[in-house]
């Protein structure tokens, strides 16, 4: 079962309260103007952005008594909608740009490349797909470090250089460090720096835990646990005048296997589809020349109340994407499968046994998925 407020699709409104507004905040609170909606953040000399992946604003609900710190955080504070599809990719972009998913074109997990006629996967990339061309907005932290502002970014080692950091987190430097008190530390160290400073910090074991338990497994109760305690460590020792704002990049949902529908076990419903891309839980259905109709009416009759079931144009249409780019337009699906509670469309014949073995899943349009939290600490 998902965690729930009700079964209406959340569509994210990309305005002031969407995850591309976060770094927009953090710009103004440095005095940096920059285009775009932005959250309220107060004024500060220093800012340091943690993006905690999975870290859902209703799961955290209820997983309250397991982060002291963070529900301390809750009095008063606001959530935000991450975007469509609701997957680390799509929001790093938004993230990084300030910018709708139509128009920044990070799309999804695994997307069609018009020009190559192939599915990219837009967390490992692919060297034949340029990411400043995929991606050519200027992102924030560009904007902050021609502006004077010592940008730092801590992660994963190997991101530095990856091609998901070059579409859609390029600017400043990076640190990598695999261990989240590492990470801590650095971005202390950082801060602690004379003149304006902004740090963001990424951490993305809580994810990991809820994609192989599910989020309400001991294991994810317990990363959450650690996450908590890190950070209440980092807010005590950031400098004052310094703003610590949290966030994440999405929820999630756990879907036993036993909900999930196989295309490669029903042969009916991959009449018409070329190829199953997205996720598990945003699936996108590239189709036969013609067929995206039929496609879209047959997954609609036998999905029903499980599934939200569209076309491209009218996924665009209802707003899912915010505006579209022309050139981000083919990427998308032609037919869109949005999963409603505890339900994931996968085509086993494709999917690599990793995909297949995920217990918590996100990228619909869910509350549990859409909405993350905001923050805010002032030091």
């Amino acid at each position: 079962m998902s965690c729930r407020r009700d079964s209406a699709p959340v569509v994210p409104a990309y305005d002031e309260t969407s995850l591309g507004a976060v770094l927009p905040g953090a710009a103004r609170a440095l005095g940096v103007a920059v285009d775009g909606p932005a959250v309220t953040v107060p004024n500060a000399t220093s800012v340091c952005v943690v993006v905690i992946d999975g870290l859902g604003r209703l799961l955290l609900d209820e997983a309250a008594r397991n982060a002291p710190f963070l529900t301390s955080l809750l009095v008063g504070s606001t959530e935000l909608s991450v975007g469509c599809p609701s997957t680390t990719a799509t929001s790093m972009g938004s993230f990084g740009t300030g910018l709708s998913s139509g128009r920044h074109g990070l799309v999804g997990y695994e997307v069609m490349d018009p020009g190559r006629g192939v599915l990219l996967n837009e967390l490992k990339w692919d060297p034949g797909t340029d990411p400043l061309a995929w991606q050519p907005h200027p992102t924030v932290f560009e904007v902050l470090a021609a502006r004077g502002v010592a940008v730092t970014k801590v992660g994963n080692p190997e991101f530095d250089g990856s091609g998901l950091t070059l579409a859609a987190l390029r600017g400043g430097g990076f640190v990598g460090a695999k261990r989240l008190y590492s990470r801590v530390d650095i971005a202390v160290a950082a801060l602690a720096q004379p003149g304006p400073g902004l740090v963001y910090l990424y951490w993305g074991d809580l994810d990991g835990a809820g994609h192989s338990h599910g989020w309400r497994s001991p294991q994810w109760r317990r990363e959450l646990r650690h996450v908590d305690r890190e950070l209440a460590r980092l807010a005590r020792r950031l400098g004052t005048g310094t703003v610590l704002i949290v966030t994440a990049d999405h929820g999630m949902v756990d879907v036993p296997h036993a909900d999930r529908v196989d295309l490669a076990d029903r042969p009916e419903l991959s009449l018409g589809v070329r190829i199953l891309g997205g996720e598990a839980r945003f699936a996108q259905a590239y189709c036969e020349p013609g067929q995206s109709q039929r496609v879209a009416a047959r997954l609609a009759d036998a999905f029903r109340d499980r599934a939200w079931v569209h076309t491209r144009d009218e996924a665009i249409d209802a707003g899912w994407f915010g505006p579209v780019d022309d050139r981000v337009r083919p990427r998308l699906g032609d037919v869109l499968v949005a999963g409603i509670d505890s339900f994931a469309l996968v085509d086993s014949r494709t999917a690599t046994p990793q995909v297949l073995r995920l217990i918590g899943q996100h990228g619909s349009l869910t509350a549990a998925e859409q909405l993350v939290p905001l923050l805010v600490h002032s030091c």
